[in-house]
Parts: C-alpha cells; sequence; structure tokens
C-alpha cells in the first residue's frame, strides 16, 4: 500500500476529503517522528511500538571488492509489532 492508497482509505473510512486526510497523516507521522527523535518510543496498543535503537560500530565487506570496510555506530528507528497485529496477520 502506498502512501496516496492510504490517504484514499483514511478519507472513505472517515468521510474526510483527502487534502484533510493527507495532513491528518502527515501531521501524525510527522508528531512519530519527532518523538523518536528525542528518543520517546511510540505506542500504538494493538498495532506496535516505534523506537530508537543504538547500533555498534562494526567491520562489513564491500560485496563487489571483497575488501573490509568499518561501518560506523547509528541509531536506527524499529518496529516491534503488537500482539494484535500478529494475530491479525496469522
Amino acid at each position: 500500500m502506498t502512501k496516496a492508497e492510504l490517504i484514499d482509505k483514511i478519507a472513505s473510512g472517515t468521510g474526510l476529503s483527502k487534502a484533510d486526510a493527507s495532513r491528518a497523516l502527515d501531521s501524525t507521522l510527522n508528531s512519530f517522528r519527532l518523538a523518536l527523535k528525542k528518543g520517546q518510543k511510540v505506542t500504538l496498543v494493538g498495532f506496535g511500538t516505534f523506537s530508537v535503537v543504538k547500533r555498534k560500530a562494526r567491520k562489513g565487506r564491500n560485496p563487489r571488492t571483497g575488501q573490509v570496510i568499518s561501518i560506523p555506530a547509528a541509531k536506527v528507528p524499529k518496529f516491534t509489532a503488537g500482539k494484535a497485529l500478529k494475530d491479525a496477520v496469522k
């Protein structure tokens, strides 16, 4: 599902116009971004939890040349599915 398809689903499910649904989705995603940037977790009960985890620096290998390279430490977003979502997908 693309963002445009999601906006269509939100608009038809709520009776909002596509423009209003788009603004609502953009605002929601921006709120997620800001919370994660601050190091907070975003928990949607029944859906899952978004969080930020620290990945250690490590050695990797360039698949084209086989040369060993160093991959720097990084903070990356992580999603953990909730029980209701896991059960729905089964």
